[in-house]
């Protein structure tokens, strides 16, 4: 299914994404952002001798999902199946580098926003460590103090 239906509509992703062109807050400094990758955990059943490795730190049997989105709210890319302990950064790097998943890389000058969780290399662009970077948290508490905050403010909100 991931090959055949859940794509991206522009492979070369040459178009800057209309929600970056047309909002002050994101335009011009992610006008390069192609999308996000993130991953998530899904309740799963499974059978009692298999569950160990599902159990992650949600103490429930899931399945790690890594998913990449655009900015029209659409999944360009999807794997499943990791065994819920699997990390993100482990799933990630499996599926960058294996051709047989036609993940649909950044092509050069380009990037996807990625989280904490993942390596800081070419083409993904992470949050910056240490400092907040959810929502909430700038809704609730002090508004964002130094460069770096501001930025893991925007990268969280797009």
């Amino acid at each position: 299914m991931a090959m055949d239906i859940i794509k991206p509509r522009d492979s070369d992703f040459r178009d800057i994404p209309e929600e970056i062109l047309t909002d002050s807050r994101y335009m011009p400094h992610f006008k390069d952002c192609i999308g996000a990758i993130d991953g998530t955990h899904i309740p799963i059943s499974i059978s009692p001798e298999d569950q160990i490795s599902y159990i992650g730190r949600k103490g429930i049997p899931t399945q790690n999902v890594m998913a990449a989105c655009d900015f029209n709210m659409q999944f360009i890319f999807a794997v499943a199946g990791w065994e819920g302990t699997a990390h993100d950064s482990r799933i990630f790097q499996k599926t960058i580098r294996d051709p047989a998943l036609n993940f649909p890389k950044p092509p050069k000058g380009k990037y996807y926003l990625v989280d904490a969780g993942y390596p800081q290399i070419s083409g993904y662009l992470r949050l910056y460590k240490g400092e907040r970077y959810h929502i909430p948290d700038f809704r609730r508490g002090r508004q964002p103090t130094g460069p770096r905050e501001v930025f893991n403010q925007a990268h969280s909100s797009l």
